[in-house]
């Protein structure tokens, strides 16, 4: 199976990945607007054993088969407030 992948031109570290070049059909017309304009990264094969580094091969196969498309956000940015408190042996539940 193979899959394309683009960057968003609006959103940092946010990508789609989709079952065939330029194939947008499947996803939310609202979630295109908000995406932005897709920039081209690559054709990528699905194959058993590859390694993606924030997304199990078989999940994204999974999606791309149920939804036709499968979007991947960036992940939460750490609380700085929240680490130094804790290290600092105290705690804050507003943090």
């Amino acid at each position: 199976m193979l899959c394309a992948v683009y960057k968003s031109s609006r959103k940092d570290e946010t990508y789609l990945y989709v079952p065939g070049r330029d194939d947008f059909s499947k996803v939310p017309k609202a979630l295109m607007q908000t995406f932005g304009l897709p920039i081209f990264l690559m054709i990528m094969p699905l194959k058993e054993g590859r390694k993606l580094a924030r997304l199990e091969v078989a999940k994204l196969r999974d999606e791309l088969n149920t939804k036709g498309y499968y979007l991947q956000l960036p992940p939460p940015q750490e609380n700085l407030l929240k680490t130094h408190l804790i290290a600092q042996g105290g705690h804050n539940n507003d943090a």
